[in-house]
């Protein structure tokens, strides 16, 4: 299965994407993850890219489609892969649309995550992240055992800059605004479905298996 997770920040969609991995046994591809690896690997495309985030600018999205379609070649996404957090835009996603065709790839399936402003603050609000592992933890769902250590390494937990009320909900409002076409884009398509993703991760995971097995069925 061949699927995309889309989803406002805090919504969930990396816990949801974490646990799909186990479940459907499928690689989670993220651009984030794939130019930090590429930078990492000194490869040409990773060292250009390096180049540019130097200087504070955006990587193109030229680059980006290079990098998912080396990325999507690898032999563990022959059974599948989930895109998390791409595409953003509609240019994107025909990006990916022609990437996919060309490489003989057809989407199953987007999952939108739906989610309610105010959860998000909360979530988000009480972010705390380890300074030395960059372990994540949740004053509000999921808090380390000792306040303000990681259970992980025993590093300091902080709270991000942009984790305040007034960056977040800002935040939000650009999401809104520029992913609502893409939403309208996949729907439109026959592909979109919604998960409520206030319940926590097993009810979420219940919701996907019920789509999933109905789009296979269809």
């Amino acid at each position: 299965m061949n699927l995309i997770i889309l989803g406002a920040p805090g919504a969930g969609k990396g816990t949801l994407s974490d646990a799909l991995v186990k479940e459907l046994g499928i690689p989670k591809i993220s651009t984030g993850d794939m130019l930090r690896q590429e930078v990492k690997d000194g490869s040409p495309l990773g060292l250009k890219a390096k180049e540019i985030m130097a200087k504070g600018e955006l990587v193109s999205n030229e680059i980006i489609n290079e990098l998912l379609k080396n990325r999507i070649k690898k032999e563990d996404c022959k059974k599948g892969f989930m895109l998390d957090g791409f595409p953003r835009t509609i240019n994107q996603a025909e990006e990916l649309s022609k990437i996919m065709k060309e490489l003989g790839y057809i989407l199953d399936l987007v999952i939108n995550l739906v989610v309610s402003e105010n959860l998000v603050v909360k979530r988000l609000t009480n972010r705390r992240v380890c300074k030395k592992c960059g372990g994540n933890f949740n004053l509000f769902s999921s808090p380390s055992k000792k306040a303000g250590i990681c259970d992980f390494c025993g590093g300091e937990l902080y709270q991000r800059a942009d984790d305040n009320e007034t960056t977040i909900r800002n935040r939000l409002q650009v999401y809104a605004k520029d992913t609502q076409p893409l939403i309208n884009f996949y729907a439109n398509k026959g592909l979109l479905r919604e998960i409520g993703a206030e319940n926590g991760i097993s009810e979420m995971i219940k919701a996907f298996n019920k789509i999933a097995a109905e789009q296979k069925n269809k």
